[in-house]
């Protein structure tokens, strides 16, 4: 039907997607209580061990009592729903329409589709009480420097930011605080307290369960429990 409209007329029913989008993912996941939203590569197989790290960090954190959210597709995707439904916990996939399709995994027990990806960014913002953020490639990028933007522009209260694995990492921190920090001064000092690195699913439960004990932070205060991310 859309198809066939004139510009403006799709762009008018195009609003009304846009909120049939938002209001499902509100009436979803309004009542899921505190969550954790995961992302990561959706090419690492079963056999990965950022794949098996991913089921035992989302296993760990189901436990406590947090939701698991994911994009939904494979790879840690699946990883993190995987461990989130053998511990019984929420399991919840945000997947999206893509050219080449995504194939929602089995472990979801809350399943949303959106067509627009700004849709779902929300989805794993406004109900996440902290970023896990597994090696990836441009999209797992893509929800990390979103992550930071939104810290560093005072646009989303501070919230953990966890990098899982500091050997994959590790570059992309040196190259933040050497050249956009100390060589160009195109970030401030504290911007790179808006993240950590972990190695352990017990260390990214402390910090993650920490942060939700304590009171809201403020401004670029850092989580208790949050080191800078080159520590």
């Amino acid at each position: 039907m859309i198809e066939s409209m004139d510009r403006p007329v799709k762009d008018l029913w195009r609003i009304f997607r846009i909120m049939a989008e938002f209001t499902e993912g509100f009436e979803e996941l309004a009542s899921v209580g505190p969550a954790v939203s995961i992302f990561g590569s959706a090419r690492a197989t079963p056999e990965d061990r950022y794949y098996q790290l991913a089921v035992e960090t989302a296993r760990e954190i189901a436990k406590a009592g947090f939701g698991i959210i994911t994009g939904g597709g494979g790879g840690i995707m699946e990883a993190a729903n995987k461990g989130a439904a053998e511990a019984g916990g929420q399991s919840i996939g945000l997947n999206i329409e893509l050219p080449h399709e995504q194939i929602p995994n089995e472990y979801q027990n809350i399943s949303l589709n959106f067509r627009y990806f700004f849709c779902r960014k929300v989805m794993f913002l406004k109900y996440a009480h902290g970023f896990i953020v597994f090696p990836g490639g441009y999209g797992t990028m893509d929800e990390f420097c979103e992550s930071l933007v939104l810290i560093q522009t005072l646009r989303q209260a501070s919230f953990p930011v966890i990098l899982m694995c500091r050997e994959y990492w590790s570059g992309l921190t040196e190259w933040l605080e050497e050249t956009m920090l100390k060589k160009h001064g195109y970030i401030s000092p504290e911007d790179l307290d808006v993240f950590t690195i972990a190695e352990e699913p017990a260390e990214a439960l402390k910090i993650i369960f920490e942060f939700k004990e304590s009171p809201a932070p403020s401004g670029l205060a850092m989580p208790p429990g949050m080191k800078r991310g080159k520590s």
